[in-house]
């Protein structure tokens, strides 16, 4: 993120932590995060670029945490957090990597493994306006990838029937938060006590 501060790690790791309760467990914007917060199995990563934030070393880290998280259980670790605050500040920019990524991951050999799910402060669905209060459903603090387990997500699908009125549900439960209640929830950049 040129020409801004650059955010720690662990900055960036208490943003995203009281994003998680407070907006997507508060607001149960998914209904499958409780369960694995509660539990300690989301990990949480922080990619601090050396001095050029290439993508091509995102890229590599992404892949990292694919490796770390299919080696490991999971009871032990069920879903990674891959919060990038200092690099792809420009939502465009960040869409295109994701869908980069997502090529990545199916070549190494994680096609029907993980799941990759983005967060972007900027977040902004297709046919929307950038204000539109249902972009906030994808909207986080920094950049992040989300590794999910093809296996937990079908679990949690199966345990929930209405799974596909999850979004339709989100975006109701924000236009009657509103922009201000969405303010209200101070979950943007610096906004925890590391």
């Amino acid at each position: 993120m040129s020409g801004a501060a650059t955010i720690s790690a662990l900055q960036a790791e208490a943003d995203m932590r009281r994003w998680l309760e407070r907006a997507v467990i508060g607001l149960n914007l998914c209904p499958f995060a409780k369960a694995v917060h509660v539990k300690g199995q989301i990990h949480y990563a922080v990619y601090e670029p050396a001095d050029d934030p290439a993508s091509a070393d995102l890229m590599a880290a992404l892949l990292a945490q694919a490796a770390d998280l299919a080696a490991l259980d999971a009871a032990v670790r069920d879903t990674t957090l891959l919060i990038a605050p200092n690099t792809l500040a420009d939502f465009l920019d960040f869409n295109d990597f994701t869908a980069r990524a997502e090529r990545q991951l199916a070549r190494a050999g994680y096609d029907g493994v993980f799941q990759l799910a983005s967060f972007h402060p900027q977040f902004q669905f297709a046919g929307t306006e950038p204000d539109d209060l249902g972009n906030a459903t994808n909207r986080a603090p920094y950049p992040t990838l989300h590794l999910l387990r093809e296996d937990s997500v079908d679990r949690a699908v199966d345990a929930f029937p209405e799974a596909q009125a999850i979004f339709e549900r989100n975006i109701d439960t924000l236009q009657a938060l509103g922009a201000q209640g969405w303010a209200a929830l101070d979950v943007g950049p610096g906004s925890a006590k590391p």
